[in-house]
């Protein structure tokens, strides 16, 4: 089945849930990026995180940035989402490969690192974007998407990211869970769902299993779940060679120049999605000619 995302209220209307299915998402960002085990692991992670926040903060045609910068091998990460569901990201080392951590599992945390900070970039279309900063408390990336969520947005909140990759490095399955305590919730209710998080499996090997979002928010809650939405999500770059051709035209005039006289064209590649774009001379010296940028 194709990636979707289930928005719901829940637990007596005292919480709103969001739960994912991203395996197709992911696995098509590791196959654009080439990622090993632990660096598909912290990108996937972050798509999925950006995927549910984005859909739970933003509406319209507003769009968000999501950037993680730790201390470990993966480097910067950088995610781009909407309020529609479509997701693009990338990370600077995507060669990383690690030993298992002491529950026999990828080091997150290790790939990505808990020295750092993440930050959301909002643009809500008012002008000037919003950014929001954190710094990392666990590298994990699940825990550090909670504390975003509390810290920035003032929302307790509880947030749930897991990918399964293959031996060959392909993703078996990925996907997620968020959790917003809503106005009124009752400290019972609270509790009641503090510990159905410590006991419930991890989302990865639900999927696996194959359970649905529904079924998750449903082992959640015990079944009191009134779905509000149920939207497709999927990997979507918006890059375009008309779009590279413009910032071709905002370097100064010296440089397309010299693509031209030294290198006789021109090769662009999209870090979100790895597409590549060629720029014959004639095409540079069109770029040259509608230039406004003085040297």
């Amino acid at each position: 089945m194709s990636d979707y995302l289930v928005k719901s209220v829940a637990g007596n209307e005292m919480f709103r849930a969001y739960a994912v299915n991203a395996t197709d998402i992911v696995a098509e960002a590791q196959r654009r990026h080439d990622t090993w085990s632990a660096a598909s692991a912290a990108l996937g992670r972050s798509l999925v995180g950006t995927l549910l926040l984005a859909s739970s903060v933003l509406k319209g045609d507003e769009q968000m940035t999501v950037k993680i910068n730790g201390n470990g091998p993966v480097g910067g990460i950088v995610v781009d989402g909407n309020a529609h569901g479509t997701v693009k990201g990338y990370l600077q080392h995507p060669h990383v490969h690690l030993p298992l951590n002491d529950k026999h599992k990828i080091d997150v945390k290790a790939a990505v690192g808990n020295e750092g900070f993440l930050a959301v970039t909002k643009d809500q279309g008012l002008g000037q974007p919003f950014t929001g900063q954190v710094p990392l408390v666990s590298g994990e990336l699940g825990e550090d998407f909670t504390y975003y969520l509390a810290q920035s947005e003032q929302i307790p909140s509880a947030v749930g990211l897991s990918v399964f990759v293959n031996d060959d490095n392909t993703i078996g399955v990925a996907g997620g869970f968020l959790v917003q305590v809503l106005p009124g919730a009752t400290d019972e209710a609270i509790s009641s769902l503090e510990g159905k998080l410590k006991e419930m499996p991890l989302v990865s090997q639900l999927l696996r299993d194959g359970k649905t979002p529904e079924d998750i928010l449903d082992m959640l809650f015990d079944g009191d779940v009134k779905v509000l939405d149920k939207m497709p999500v999927k990997f979507e770059c918006d890059c375009s060679k008309e779009r590279f051709g413009e910032s071709l035209m905002a370097l100064p005039k010296h440089e397309v120049q010299a693509m031209i006289d030294e290198d006789q064209g021109a090769d662009a590649v999209c870090h979100f999605c790895g597409n590549q774009y060629h720029f014959t001379v004639p095409e540079l010296e069109a770029v040259l000619a509608r230039s406004t940028r003085k040297d």
